[in-house]
């Protein structure tokens, strides 16, 4: 079996898509990137951090929506896959 035959599985900071933060999840997933990226660490989808998802989207060939989705995650795990 190789990577492209197995199903993709969700990072385990990532739960569900973000456009804002409404859970502790959410949060913890926002500060998760935001330390990835060597981001003031707010826990907000701030101005900066917004900037960054789509600059990370942009460059992976994915839809700049700014928020953290599921393909975005994917990007971050294969980008960071040991995280920050």
């Amino acid at each position: 079996m190789t990577e492209h035959d197995m199903p993709n599985k969700k990072p385990a900071w990532y739960t569900s898509r973000i456009y804002r933060v409404v859970t502790d999840s959410d949060r913890e997933a926002v500060l998760y990137f935001q330390r990835v990226f060597g981001l003031m660490e707010t826990g907000d989808l701030d101005d900066g951090t917004v900037s960054h998802i789509r600059g990370l989207q942009l460059l992976a060939g994915i839809r700049t929506s700014g928020i953290i989705d599921d393909a975005t995650a994917e990007e971050i795990e294969r980008i960071f896959p040991y995280g920050a």
